[in-house]
């Protein structure tokens, strides 16, 4: 099943609607939690999750933020067609040498992609800061079949668990005419 957002540049352009919300924000960071790149990932996470369904506009039908903590999702929709895309916030301070965030367990998604309307999809946030306040450099809004296997690593965790490689730099992003 293709996606009209996907399959079209309009995720480039809610991309650059997070980017733009996000250095837009006021200071959310303090002297307390500038050092701390999970404090800022979920500052980030929160605000991108309190007006992504008005960034994704007419293409939400559907909106949810609220998942468990170990959930595959940290917010979904689905679209005007009926597509349902979760997504998986994952933010990388770019001052950082190494990063290799968990995505999925290979038992989750394979069970999860049972159903061809369904969409596992990532939002990476790559952002420096300087003093309290954070910047974001770029935004990638992608189903996880767009990233090239050589960004993506299997662990050795249960059946498996998808990695990206090393988040700097940013994902290779295939091309999504693919299919």
């Amino acid at each position: 099943m293709k996606s009209r957002l996907f399959h079209s540049d309009k995720y480039i352009d809610v991309q650059a609607a997070v980017k733009n919300l996000i250095n837009s924000s006021p200071d959310f960071l303090s002297k307390n939690t500038v050092q701390s790149p999970r404090a800022a990932g979920d500052a980030i996470e929160n605000i991108v999750a309190a007006s992504f369904q008005e960034l994704l506009g007419a293409l939400c039908a559907e909106y949810s933020s609220s998942f468990a903590r170990r959930a595959m999702a940290d917010l979904a929709f689905k679209d005007s067609d009926g597509i349902y895309c979760i997504v998986d916030v994952k933010t990388h301070r770019t001052d950082t040498r190494f990063n290799m965030p968990n995505l999925t367990s290979v038992e989750r998604i394979a069970r999860f992609y049972e159903d061809d309307s369904n969409f596992f999809t990532v939002l990476m946030v790559s952002y420096g800061v300087e003093g309290t306040k954070a910047s974001v450099s770029d935004v990638k809004f992608v189903p996880i079949e767009f990233l090239g296997w050589d960004c993506l690593t299997i662990g050795a965790l249960g059946w498996g668990q998808i990695q990206i490689a090393n988040s700097a730099p940013p994902p290779i992003i295939l091309d999504t005419n693919l299919g």
